[in-house]
């Protein structure tokens, strides 16, 4: 009398773990890749080997024509403070960073920083990693 075993093992290799797990990992990337908010304007930042570690609110940019930007708005500078007043207002720590070419001359630099000191505002300078 012959004993047969009921359960045959299958040689083929099932791929379908792994596609779940990859589309997974696909939704992942795309959905925090879209959470990062890149500065869409064109600085040719100074270099410096050191980084500060605060998390700006906002962003001010000046380009090499003198055009100023919260975020990526225009704005004129006569109404820098006030924009920056309503969007900072609430905020415990307000902190604003400076995104300035680096062939802007520094009267346009300390403008800023003016305004920033006069509100109490705390202020980084961004530069490009060496």
């Amino acid at each position: 009398m012959s004993i047969r075993s009921r359960n045959k093992i299958q040689a083929g290799f099932s791929m379908s773990g792994m596609t779940d797990i990859v589309f997974l990992l696909l939704i992942f990337f795309m959905i925090t890749s879209t959470l990062i908010a890149p500065n869409a304007l064109k600085l040719l930042l100074p270099q410096s080997t050191h980084q500060a570690m605060a998390n700006p609110i906002t962003t001010v940019s000046i380009t090499r024509n003198f055009e100023y930007f919260v975020e990526t708005t225009p704005v004129d500078i006569s109404d820098l403070e006030r924009v920056l007043r309503d969007r900072l207002a609430g905020e415990t720590e307000p902190t604003i960073s400076l995104h300035v070419d680096r062939s802007v001359p520094m009267e346009q630099v300390v403008s800023v920083m003016n305004i920033a000191k006069d509100n109490r505002y705390r202020l980084i300078l961004a530069t490009s990693a060496r």
